[in-house]
């Protein structure tokens, strides 16, 4: 009896301290998390009293006054992850702890079976990881791996997750075959490349391309170009078998020869189609694909890149003026606005090309046509949602708008694998570059006024797109400051607008910046706030002349211009947080002023979606400041 008395105090007991750890609140709950961090300086504003969420914690990020995200991505963490401190934020859906330095076997995040992000890359996590690892974590949509040390086959529980939309395992050594992909209609990003892997990739696969895969010796069959060699059986004394397997060999030797003819005749009939003149009319806009910019280049986009990099035309094609003599034929340019000359493609061919960068909706260059006329021509690839017919409507709609804070496309070029689209050049470049390139023009010649003006045109453009594209989940939806161009009288220009409908939705996930706001991490959705929150991003820039963190996929470089903005508004010292070239020299009232837009950023930046301004209210109150 004594015995079972011990036990009912024994289970009273265990009961009591699983429930005092669940009522801890979510204060205590992350600074309990911060203890089992080594060297956490960078979370030194995680401090007791205070609310994370009101506060907003370095990292924290809340929805609705509770925690669902943690991202912190970058801050030189390392040490152990206290899983069941983890546990008690109930609400916690995503976890980013990119590019720290964390080692060892992976956590226990299996407890956290909400998770809808698990985002580990480039860190020192090795081992291998258990085949049911992820059986209780069915709603996880995107699992970043990449960049560590795991070992041993990748976890079949992993490849049958229900929601999975990204899938992320490159740069680590996982080894044997790839699993099948249990629902490979909703995967839309997915590496495997640079592993051990070895064998056949199951045809769950096959929608995804060499890129994927590569890195791996052992690994055949589709969309790799190696077949897989079935294995040979033993060695028979049979006179009909090795007739049999000549016979074999042999017409496998003819099944590829053929094969190879077959290609080589399908890129010889494509290349010749896409030429509207001589058959290397495009080429050498093949080689300029080849050129490869980092990430802090990749925003110039539209604008001028220091070192332009010239590749001669030779063997251009004739000079036949304008495709309004065959619109729809293969190989030609369709004017959708003539207000700068019409032209066509052998008059973009024969022209040199300087390189722009590689931005994320496709490689742009630069070149001058005859005419005198500098246009940017933007290669895309991902932009197949709509046939010909579709995708040329909509290009003449864009050519019909005459805004001046709206860049209008000139022409476009169709081809079911890419496009191109043709625009009239910028000569200041984009407004990323014009606060913080290299090229002579600094952002200490932009005074108050004029920043105040960007912005202003910034939201004039806007309020244009939401009129004309009101039914469009996203009017913009790629809005940052590479996409904002500036004319001689920086003037502000929109571009690469309203292309939503038409960009492959795996892509459009990975480039359009409306798909790094806090609501997509959070619940993988977007909307017309999605574009307001990029605004406020555009805003706290300009005021701090800050590069935004926000602007990095990869975690590292940049300064958090919500946060820093945050800080100087909590403090009461907005105007030490403004860009020093704007505070120190402007009188009283540019100041006040500067202090209203900084507000204004924070809130269109609010990174709950509820809370934040709409698009409405935000260009009502940046019209209303005058300088």
């Amino acid at each position: 009896m004594a015995a079972v008395y011990r036990l009912i105090l024994l289970t009273f007991l265990t009961l009591s301290i699983f429930n005092l750890s669940l009522s801890l609140t979510e204060e205590e709950t992350l600074l309990q998390l911060r203890k089992s961090f080594t060297k956490p300086g960078a979370l030194n504003d995680w401090v007791p009293g205070s609310n994370p969420c009101v506060k907003r914690w370095v990292g924290v990020v809340c929805f609705g006054g509770v925690i669902t995200g943690l991202h912190l991505s970058g801050l030189g963490l390392s040490g152990t992850i206290d899983i069941g401190a983890l546990q008690n934020l109930r609400s916690l859906r995503t976890i980013s702890l990119v590019s720290n330095t964390f080692s060892g076997p992976i956590p226990e995040f299996n407890k956290l079976g909400a998770l809808k992000s698990l985002l580990l890359s480039h860190n020192q996590f090795s081992g291998e990881i258990a085949d049911n690892f992820f059986s209780s974590m069915s709603s996880l949509k995107k699992v970043w791996l990449s960049d560590n040390k795991f070992s041993g086959k990748i976890p079949e529980s992993l490849l049958g997750l229900p929601n999975l939309v990204e899938l992320h395992l490159e740069g680590n050594q996982f080894s044997g075959s790839i699993p099948p992909l249990r629902h490979p209609h909703l995967v839309h990003s997915l590496d495997f490349s640079n592993n051990k892997l070895e064998g056949q990739i199951p045809d769950s696969y096959s929608k995804f391309t060499a890129v994927s895969f590569g890195g791996n010796d052992g690994l055949c069959g589709k969309p790799l170009d190696k077949e897989c060699v079935a294995v040979q059986q033993a060695p028979s004394s049979s006179t009909s078998t090795e007739q049999k397997s000549s016979k074999s060999s042999n017409s496998d030797h003819r099944g590829y020869a053929v094969g190879v003819a077959v290609l080589v005749l399908l890129v010889i009939l494509i290349f010749w189609a896409s030429c509207s003149s001589k058959r290397h009319n495009d080429g050498e806009f093949s080689v300029l694909e080849k050129e490869n910019l980092n990430e802090s280049m990749s925003a110039r986009v539209d604008g001028s890149a220091k070192g332009p990099q010239e590749v001669s035309r030779r063997g251009a094609g004739s000079t036949r003026r304008g495709s309004h003599q065959r619109k729809n034929s293969i190989g030609e340019l369709v004017m959708v606005n003539d207000e700068k000359g019409v032209f066509g493609l052998p008059d973009l061919m024969k022209a040199a090309a300087e390189v722009l960068g590689n931005g994320g909706l496709g490689s742009a260059y630069k070149t001058m046509l005859t005419t005198g006329l500098s246009v940017v021509v933007k290669r895309v690839r991902e932009m197949n949602m709509y046939g010909r017919d579709m995708f040329d409507a909509e290009m003449r709609r864009f050519g019909r708008i005459r805004h001046k804070n709206i860049l209008t496309p000139l022409a476009y070029h169709f081809r079911k694998e890419e496009k191109l689209l043709i625009s009239e050049y910028m000569p200041k470049g984009s407004l990323v570059y014009v606060l913080h390139g290299d090229r002579g023009v600094s952002h200490a010649g932009l005074n108050w006024a004029t920043r105040l003006k960007i912005i202003q045109g910034i939201a004039n453009g806007l309020k244009f797109l939401y009129s004309e594209y009101e039914s469009y989940n996203l009017p913009h939806g790629n809005l940052k400051s590479s996409n904002v161009l500036l004319n001689d009288d920086c003037e502000a220009k929109l571009s690469d607008y309203a292309l939503e409908p038409l960009i492959n939705p795996s892509h459009a996930t990975q480039t359009m910046y409306a798909y790094k706001t806090p609501e997509y991490l959070q619940t993988q959705q977007v909307s017309s706030k999605s574009d307001v929150y990029c605004l406020g991003i555009i805003i706290l820039e300009v005021i701090t002349g800050k590069f935004p963190s926000q602007y990095l996929s990869k975690g590292k470089g940049g300064t958090d211009v919500v946060q820093w903005a945050l800080q100087g508004i909590s403090e009461q010292r907005e105007q030490e947080f403004v860009d020093p070239e704007l505070s120190s020299k402007s009188n009283t009232d540019s100041i006040h002023q500067m202090k209203q837009l900084l507000h204004i950023g924070v809130a269109c930046a609010e990174s709950d979606p509820m809370q934040r301004l709409d698009m409405k209210e935000a260009i009502r109150r940046i019209e209303g400041m005058q300088v």
